[in-house]
């Protein structure tokens, strides 16, 4: 009984483990008939197993199409049957993908990210006005929130416009606005939904043994 046992790595590799061995026997089963009306028969009785035990593609659109991809992949590309899709390509499918082009971006100033150019260049391309002054100086607090992210220490307004001014190729230029920007206590003031500065949290501790003080014990 014992030398009867089948062990998994001595049975035959699944190419789609996830319909699992029993269907792939039934694909083996199928490709040994002789005749091709019994295969065809036998091809679409798999195809309804298929529909049945991943319900999930029948969401997909052309969940048949890709249905039939499958079977011919189990089948190793070696299944004579009609398929109302034809037979894929084995070279198209397993080619494989292009690698993808990451940007290769090198900031001279890291510590603003990558998004700060766009919103740079944005601006740019805006008419002058009051909407575009506005948006230079959001850029600016923007930037300097994030010079007080990678130093926590303070830094002054004429380093973030000199920065800005650099970065935009000179076409924001805000070295001699009298305008300043947001302070620094401001921009990095980190607000807590429970228990925040100002003694919000001491509030919360006392309402909790007001409650606990008040509450029945049985």
């Amino acid at each position: 009984m014992i030398d009867d046992l089948e062990y998994n790595t001595e049975r035959e590799h699944l190419i789609i483990p996830e319909y699992g061995r029993h269907l792939q026997k039934m694909i083996n089963y199928a490709k040994s008939r002789e005749t091709k009306e019994e295969r065809n028969k036998l091809a679409n009785a798999i195809i309804s197993v298929m529909g049945n035990l991943q319900p999930h593609l029948r969401d997909v659109p052309d969940f048949k199409h890709k249905l039939w991809d499958q079977l011919f992949i189990m089948a190793d590309f070696d299944f004579d049957v009609e398929s109302p899709y034809g037979e894929p390509s084995k070279e198209e499918i397993q080619a494989r993908p292009e690698p993808l082009k990451y940007p290769q971006n090198h900031p001279k100033y890291r510590f603003y990210g990558n998004n700060i150019k766009t919103m740079i260049d944005v601006a740019v391309s805006w008419e002058e006005g009051e909407l575009k002054e506005a948006l230079k100086f959001t850029i600016a607090n923007h930037m300097k929130k994030c010079f007080l992210n990678w130093n926590k220490d303070t830094v002054e307004d004429g380093v973030i416009f000199n920065h800005l001014f650099e970065l935009s190729h000179g076409e924001l230029d805000l070295k001699n606005s009298d305008e300043k920007l947001s302070d620094s206590s401001s921009l990095m003031r980190t607000k807590s939904k429970y228990g925040g500065k100002g003694g919000s949290s001491k509030k919360n501790t006392s309402n909790k043994k007001k409650y606990s003080n008040n509450r029945k014990r049985y």
